[in-house]
Formats: C-alpha cells, structure tokens, sequence
C-alpha cells in the first residue's frame, strides 16, 4: 500500500496574507532608509516602502 498524504486546505488568512489590503488602497507605509537622496533633483527624498506588497513612493522635502 502507498502512505497517505494527509490534505490540508489553507485558509483564507493564509492564501492571501496580507494582498486584500494593499489591493484596496490601504497599504502598511514604512520609511525605507537605503536611498535617500536623488541625484537628479539635488534634494533629499524620503522613500517609503509598502511591507506588504513592496510597492514604493516618494516624498521630495
């Protein structure tokens, strides 16, 4: 006889872990301190990072 494989679905807090959040606009925003200045514009920027889905933006001061 073979071994039998116990099935376990994931559950719905698992399958998505944290998508439905950033897909609705309210992503978790965290201060990325790796760049912080651009070249380009000659100015300091502060660059946050979603923790969630790593989505980016950037706020020039």
């Amino acid at each position: 006889m073979s071994n039998i494989l116990p099935f376990k679905r994931p559950k719905p807090s698992e399958k998505h872990k944290g998508k439905f959040m950033c897909q609705s606009g309210h992503h978790k925003w965290v201060v990325d301190r790796e760049k912080q200045f651009d070249v380009k514009q000659g100015k300091l920027v502060t660059v946050f990072r979603c923790c969630r889905c790593n989505k980016t933006k950037s706020k020039a001061l």
